[in-house]
């Protein structure tokens, strides 16, 4: 017999999988969650969290070679990262087991496997325990994930030629290694690396790190990885990779440099990431797929009817609250509430090196490219007492704004917790408040946030201390 089990079932316990699972359960649905790993994906076990663990020791250590500065110093000082690596699995473990209790609190069968389409409203599920199982169900969400993108005829090893994946659980710091790619996560991995001692060589094929970024957010970010001895080669491509007795041979080549080799104990490919669409079958249940996204709507929903996707199996930013905010917006399309309109292009994206970068919307540049009539109020860190008081001058934050309506287009910060003052700005985009309503509210001081009210002063041409 074939029964409807099911209200939703959702393939994939990452962020969005597991957040749409939780949404569901709250509006009453009946939810299972097929996920073959672990809970919370990529972000919570190899990504976003374990990564800003090690930050959080880079950040340390960064700060312990400042001694001069605050008047202290240190003798024989020693940094394990092994104990950091063990730091950061423990935080990523602590936050796994707290999904798994979200599950059990919301009533949410989770199934240990990998799941795959067997229909429109069924989900066969090979079990990690080697026995199978078809769940039928009224709806399916599709949450596969991504995994690394690589360099064509580049094929990580997992042992030299790492991804992420393997990145993110290394013991032992490479005494050199070449980073390809200077997105967020090569410029994350560079900078935990180098504070920990390792030759670090960064390689962009685009002019500048950070490329989607705004140009002089881009510049302070290099102007400090060059302080710190790192390696930034832009304009450059990896033409091979040759694996030596002892270490690694990168051929790159750039228009003004020419060909050259670069040697390192280790390479790190960190170029973004690509869907997982293959293995759902989403082609043999009639899911439109284009360039391996699977095509989703206004209300997470493909062209086959009760079948949804969110996520980086997208391909719309691949990112974690993304994907949530996606997950939420399909559960609540499955139990026939209103949703609200995601906009891509004016999500919050943020970069956690030091120091830090944080963005939503348009740059200067793009506002010019698609007509519009702009102002721009910015104002420095190297003004605001609260980051003079930390040491931690560099940076600004910018804010675009349309000169006719008033509304923000943009705002581009880098520099000390940017990625914290963001929210203030995304609220004030998401429900349409100006440059001056901003400006007018009173910002405590001594506080970084005031950097966020100067520049909203400085769209007027009024900052009181810009």
């Amino acid at each position: 017999m074939t029964e409807i089990t099911y209200d939703v079932t959702i393939i994939g316990g990452g962020p969005g999988g597991y957040v749409a699972a939780v949404r569901a359960a709250q509006l009453g649905l009946k939810v299972a969650l097929v996920e073959k790993e672990h809970l919370g994906g990529v972000c919570l076990n190899w990504g976003c969290i374990p990564t800003k663990a090690l930050l959080r020791n880079a950040e340390v250590i960064d700060l312990l070679g400042q001694g001069k500065a605050f008047g202290f110093a240190l003798e024989g000082f020693e940094a394990d990262y092994g104990q950091a690596v063990d730091r950061s699995r423990k935080v990523s473990d602590r936050l796994v087991k707290g999904v798994d209790s979200l599950m059990r609190k919301n009533k949410i069968d989770v199934l240990e496997g990998t799941g795959t389409l067997a229909a429109a409203n069924a989900v066969q599920v090979a079990l990690n325990d080697g026995s199978e199982r078809t769940i039928h169900t009224e709806n399916i969400i599709l949450a596969a994930g991504g995994r690394a993108r690589t360099v064509p005829g580049i094929e990580p090893d997992g042992a030299r030629i790492l991804t992420y994946r393997e990145a993110i659980v290394l013991r032992e710091v490479p005494a050199s290694v070449v980073i390809v790619g200077a997105g967020p996560i090569g410029m994350e991995f560079a900078q935990i690396w180098q504070a920990y001692g390792a030759q670090v060589t960064v390689v962009e094929m685009l002019s500048r790190a950070l490329p989607l970024e705004d140009e002089e957010v881009s510049a302070v970010v290099e102007r400090a990885f060059k302080r710190r001895k790192v390696k930034l080669l832009t304009s450059t491509r990896v033409r091979g990779i040759e694996v030596t007795g002892d270490g690694l041979q990168v051929e790159v080549a750039s228009e003004k440099k020419g060909e050259q080799t670069l040697e390192a104990e280790r390479v790190l490919v960190a170029i973004g990431v690509q869907a997982n669409s293959e293995g759902l079958g989403p082609a043999g249940a009639g899911v439109q797929v284009e360039r391996g996204n699977v095509v989703i709507d206004d209300q997470m929903r493909t062209n086959v009817p009760g079948i949804y996707a969110i996520g980086d199996l997208t391909g719309k930013l691949a990112l974690a609250h993304v994907a949530s905010a996606q997950g939420i917006v399909a559960a609540e399309a499955i139990a026939g509430q209103e949703t609200r309109k995601l906009d891509y292009e004016f999500m919050p994206r943020c970069t956690y090196c030091q120091p830090q970068v944080a963005s939503f919307g348009l740059t200067e540049a793009q506002a010019a490219e698609r007509g519009h009539e702009f102002k721009t109020g910015r104002f420095n860190f190297l003004a605001n007492g609260k980051a003079l008081a930390l040491d931690e001058r560099d940076g600004f934050v910018k804010i675009v704004a349309d000169t006719t309506t008033g509304e923000i287009l943009g705002a581009h910060l880098v520099g000390p917790e940017v990625t914290e003052l963001l929210p203030e700005l995304v609220l004030a985009r998401t429900w349409e408040l100006t440059p001056d309503e901003i400006a007018g509210a009173v910002h405590a001081h001594p506080t970084l946030s005031e950097a966020l009210m100067e520049a909203t002063h400085g769209v007027f041409g009024t900052a009181i201390h810009g």
